[in-house]
């Protein structure tokens, strides 16, 4: 082959590395080998991957040699020029490599990687074997080829690699490569009745044939007309059966359908079929808009003609849903994809209840609790390999990694209360906020975006007050029910007086039972879940601490165990003190669980539910406990900010705040904004439909100015108040902010790099570099931990200042002394 024929393709691979891969294209695959195509390589001496191919050309690398290609995988692209557009500018604005990206964006089904296993050579005689070398030995006289995961399952080691190299080099092993797909497509058995019997005259026949000889079988061929919906003078069977299901409701055996299948009266096929829900749900038309909601929705599609994106600032049941409804469908009507983004995977089942009897199949859910394989389904239905039976689809509703979708004809992006945090990605990388992400992904696509929320974040308020966003307001609730009534209870004063139950006022408790004697529900918010914070010793102080991280253990009293809330790591709860020996030993504080715990003494002929990390930490969970509430089967639900996020239920008469300290005094710019929000978002659940509701608020500090903008329901003014000391002090919304933590086994050394790095950083952006510091926990995962902050105007060098920023870990990285440091950049790290 001439070299000027020859092709190479640079690729993206999964890993965090700056540079792209390239590799040379065989002859036999350069029609193949695309942009946007999936493919194999092997890195390293045999270290297998699936890359995405970012470009073809035909100029060869200089200064090394170049690796084939293995295979190309699909034979249309995965990954569209646009996407991988929106993956560079990912990796370029928040600081990390696409690599990084694409491992982020594609469902790991769709990466398949090589696995190592492990295969036993002939045990040399003489040789000494260690007891963990003859284990492995054994293991794998019966299960050659084993992957080395597995085996150090099987053995109950954390890390069995040491001894495995020792093992190679006495050469009684080997190590191979072997490529893992971990998706694998479902697949089913369905029974279809053969096309010569599709007559009236002929099944006739064939049936009453059966019935003299077989009744068995011929009551098998009437369960699958019924099952396939049979329908005189039409094809007998419209839809094949399931093969389990037709046995199952006929009650017939396998015996009785392999012989109608070796009569030639039935056919088995087998085909792979889609593992997302098709429910085919009646679909009804959108509820008429009332006045305020249609005035609003014909603002938005007015302003959405001149401006890219619109804040539709609603209070609290005001019925954004219901707007946002109406303009997907007039999104719909013209050929349009919507994407519908919430924050938080709890939500989704309400949402999708409300969507779903409007726009039926049309919609497809991703979020991270579906399994990888459902994942995988989905992404291929948008690139146009959807299952049998499933519908394209042209809405997604789905949570922050949802942007990276492919979509091809995307004409809306909808960011549901775009205030959360649970928008941004804190680890691993990329540290992406998905409502930021969405408004550059939308531009990609020439897309509209909306985004709505009763308590708008201070950067979208304010970029709407600029006239950089579209802005409209809906101001009334549906059918002009009141705001919830708000009691701010001062914990000091009851206190004094005596009127405080376990962590509970009078005036909390007599709000319970009036409520509880209505038939109607309540919602407590504590944001921390567990049964206690911390226990201590009353004698001498002493509080147990996770051996991993500098934090405090969690006493969860279900378990009987105090655990960290980063790590995992958990113990007995200590019944003496791991100091000084005294049994002094008390649970100080309370989290959901105590409230749960105390809430059933009050009150023990109250249904209660739990709703926390702890109860709701797969999807069904929580989607159970929602549906529990929503169906009136349970009276209090007790639960963490995941109650406070867009929930609607009808029967909520009282929300009680039980400690609205914790969230004002956090040390964090933010905490008056995150407190304003969550405390109007968790009142916004009570009083939704027929009577007022009342909210509680217990607080050392009612007139706190926080609680007093809440109670008079005064954004606004709220808003003005902290503006100024926001730009003061050089915080967002007037700079972005970068922070850069480094972290290393030991403390000295992260020190020293953090000194160096603050100093490096400071010749090029001088007063913008603060710190370094270190953080509210110092030691995470056994890596002390110091953080530099950097503040940076708003303005068009915004990239030039992260790539010296960049730079300058780069040079940190080049010093033998910092060997093993890590640096983790996060741009817009406290959204």
């Amino acid at each position: 082959m001439n070299l000027c024929s020859e092709k190479y393709a640079d690729l993206i691979l999964p890993l965090a590395v700056p540079q792209y891969y390239t590799y040379r294209v065989p002859a036999e695959l350069q029609e193949a080998a695309q942009p946007g195509i999936r493919c194999t390589v092997v890195l390293g001496a045999r270290r297998m991957y699936t890359g995405i191919i970012r470009r073809v050309h035909s100029q060869p690398p200089e200064g090394f040699q170049v690796n084939d290609l293995l295979n190309v995988l699909d034979q249309i692209p995965y990954v569209s020029e646009l996407q991988m557009q929106f993956w560079e500018w990912i990796a370029d604005y928040y600081m990390c490599t696409v690599g990084e990206v694409y491992r982020a964006a594609v469902p790991s089904g769709l990466k398949l990687e090589s696995e190592s296993r492990v295969y036993p050579a002939k045990r040399a005689e003489g040789v000494p074997f260690t007891p963990l070398e003859n284990q492995i030995l054994d293991v794998l006289e019966n299960d050659p080829g084993i992957s080395i995961q597995k085996l150090a399952a099987v053995l109950k080691k954390n890390t069995i690699m040491p001894a495995l190299k020792l093992l190679m080099e006495k050469q009684a092993v080997s190590l191979e490569e072997d490529l893992k797909a971990s998706y694998k497509a479902r697949i089913k058995d369905y029974v279809y009745l053969n096309e010569q019997y599709h007559g009236e005259a002929s099944l006739h026949k064939m049936l009453n044939e059966l019935e003299k000889r077989a009744a068995k079988q011929a009551a098998l061929v009437v369960k699958l007309l019924q099952l396939g919906i049979f329908q005189p003078g039409v094809n007998p069977c419209l839809r094949p059966v399931d093969k389990k299901e037709l046995l199952n409701e006929s009650g017939g055996s396998i015996a009785s359908l392999k012989a109608l299948v070796d009569k030639d009266i039935f056919r088995i096929q087998t085909e792979e079929v889609s593992r997302l829900s098709n429910t085919r749900t009646p679909v009804r038309k959108p509820y008429a808009l009332n006045e305020n909601q249609t005035r609003a929705y014909l603002k938005i599609q007015h302003e959405l003609e001149e401006k890219e994106v619109c804040l539709l600032h609603g209070v609290t049941s005001s019925g954004k849903t219901e707007v946002y409804i109406h303009l997907i469908e007039n999104y719909l009507r013209k050929g349009k994809q919507v994407l519908y983004l919430l924050p938080e995977i709890a939500l989704t089942s309400q949402i999708i209840q409300r969507l779903r009897y409007v726009f039926g199949d049309a919609i497809g859910v991703y979020h991270s609790k579906f399994s990888d394989a459902e994942r995988v389904e989905v992404y291929q239905n948008l690139v146009g390999l959807q299952r049998e039976n499933s519908p394209l689809y042209k809405i997604i509703l789905g949570v922050r990694s949802s942007v990276f979708l492919p979509f091809n004809n995307l004409g809306l992006i909808i960011v549901d209360e775009e205030h959360e945090t649970t928008y941004k990605q804190f680890d691993p990388a990329p540290r992406y906020n998905a409502r930021d992400a969405a408004i550059v992904l939308a531009g990609m696509y020439g897309a509209k975006l909306l985004m709505g929320t009763a308590t708008p974040s201070f950067e979208s308020y304010l970029n709407a007050l600029h006239g950089r966003y579209a802005h409209v307001e809906l101001l009334q609730r549906y059918m002009d029910i009141q705001l919830p009534e708000m009691v701010l209870v001062n914990l000091c004063e009851a206190r004094k007086r005596k009127q405080m139950h376990s962590h509970f006022s009078k005036v909390m408790l007599d709000a319970i039972r009036e409520t509880l004697d209505n038939k109607e529900q309540v919602i407590l918010f504590q944001n921390r879940r567990g049964f206690s914070p911390y226990v201590e010793c009353t004698t001498c102080g002493w509080i147990p601490y996770c051996k991993h991280c500098d934090v405090s253990l969690t006493y969860h009293k279900n378990s009987n165990r105090l655990k960290c809330h980063y790590c995992g790591y958990s113990i007995p709860h200590p019944d003496r003190c791991g100091s000084c020996g005294s049994d002094k030993v008390l649970n100080r504080g309370f989290g959901t669980e105590k409230i749960e715990d105390d809430i059933t003494r009050f009150f023990p002929q109250a249904r209660v539910a739990r709703m926390d990390l702890d109860t709701a930490s797969t999807r069904k969970a929580g989607e159970q406990i929602i549906q529990r509430f929503q169906d009136r089967e349970v009276d209090i639900l007790i639960g963490t900010q995941m109650v406070s996020k867009g929930l609607d239920f009808d029967h909520v008469r009282v929300v009680g705040i039980l400690n609205a300290d914790n969230m004002l005094n956090f040390p964090d710019f933010r905490s008056f904004e995150r407190s304003f929000q969550l405390i109007a978002q968790v009142s916004g659940r009570a009083g939704r439909k027929g009577e007022q509701g009342r909210v509680i608020v217990q607080s050392a500090d009612p007139q706190h100015t926080v609680l007093q903008h809440v109670l008079n329901n005064n954004y606004k003014g709220f808003f003005t108040s902290q503006l100024l000391e926001r730009q003061t002090f050089k915080y967002p919304p007037y700079y972005r902010l970068v922070k850069l933590t480094l972290r290393h086994k030991k403390l000295p050394v992260v020190s020293q790099a953090a000194n160096y790095l603050a100093d490096e950083l400071r010749k090029s952006l001088g007063n913008r570099v603060v710190g370094p510091e270190f953080p509210l926990i110092n030691r995470l995962f056994t890596l002390h931990q110091k953080c530099i902050l950097v503040k940076i105007e708003r303005d068009k060098h915004f990239s030039e200042r992260r790539r010296s920023m960049q730079q300058a870990i780069d040079q940190l990285f080049t010093l033998e002394n910092f060997k093993g440091i890590q640096v983790v950049p996060d741009v817009d790290p406290y959204h």
